[in-house]
């Protein structure tokens, strides 16, 4: 899941400026699940603007709605009629969530109440952990299920560095090795074999390199004729 967290109050007071009609947006989905921006915590949000507001007199109208998931157009569509006459929206979803939202909405600013940090997983109750780098190229049936390139602090394909000490990454006593714990997990599945190929240079190519990734279904995708074809038999 899109693991995030809220901005500091004073910064998004500093982005809503001048604005006085404010829609607080949240979404159920990732960012809920790590206490970011669910209808919780809109509502803690709401709250605290709604204090500083009349501590400063600054008079501003604050609602509140919570989306199933921001990031779809489907469910985003419920923010028309709450959209109305409101100069800005604070988003606590994600960044995709909140570009969505801008997106179907061009002439409201939208404004984003969370910093998105990466996909994860919650390790135990409030920890959140990144898992997934998103490199369009995965690895994990040759790594024993864990990512080296979100685990490894040198996104290391072939491991351990040099510097890894007892199962602890250089960079931190506190952070594990993640290639001993690759080596351990193959070690328990039987395939340590694994470890005495090396891994080829990755290929990057799925990556960000190209820019802004793109995956099209074809199977759900409409040519040309075929969508004339439909719009004529109506």
């Amino acid at each position: 899941m899109i693991i995030a967290q809220q901005k500091p109050l004073p910064i998004v007071v500093e982005a809503l400026g001048t604005h006085k009609d404010i829609l607080l947006v949240g979404c159920r989905s990732c960012v809920a699940i790590c206490l970011a921006g669910g209808e919780k915590e809109v509502g803690v949000l709401a709250e605290a603007l709604r204090i500083h507001s009349q501590l400063k007199g600054k008079g501003w109208d604050i609602a509140e709605i919570t989306l199933e998931r921001a990031c779809e157009r489907e469910w985003a569509e419920q923010l028309a009629l709450s959209v109305q006459d409101r100069d800005c929206i604070v988003s606590l979803a994600c960044g995709v969530g909140a570009q969505v939202i801008q997106a179907m909405y061009p002439d409201v600013r939208v404004i984003p109440g969370l910093d998105t940090s990466n996909m994860g997983a919650p390790e135990e109750m409030g920890v959140f952990i990144e898992k997934c780098g998103g490199c369009g190229d995965c690895v994990l049936h040759l790594t024993g299920g864990i990512c080296p390139v979100a685990r490894c602090a040198k996104s290391l394909l072939n491991g351990p560095c040099g510097g890894s000490q007892n199962g602890k990454c250089e960079i931190s006593a506190e952070t594990p090795c993640a290639w001993d714990q690759i080596y351990h997990s193959l070690e328990r599945l039987g395939r340590l074999d694994l470890m005495e190929t090396p891994l080829p240079p990755k290929d990057w190519r799925p990556s960000r390199s190209g820019g802004p990734r793109k995956i099209v279904r074809k199977e759900y995708v409409m040519d040309v004729e075929e969508r004339r074809q439909l719009e004529g038999t109506r």
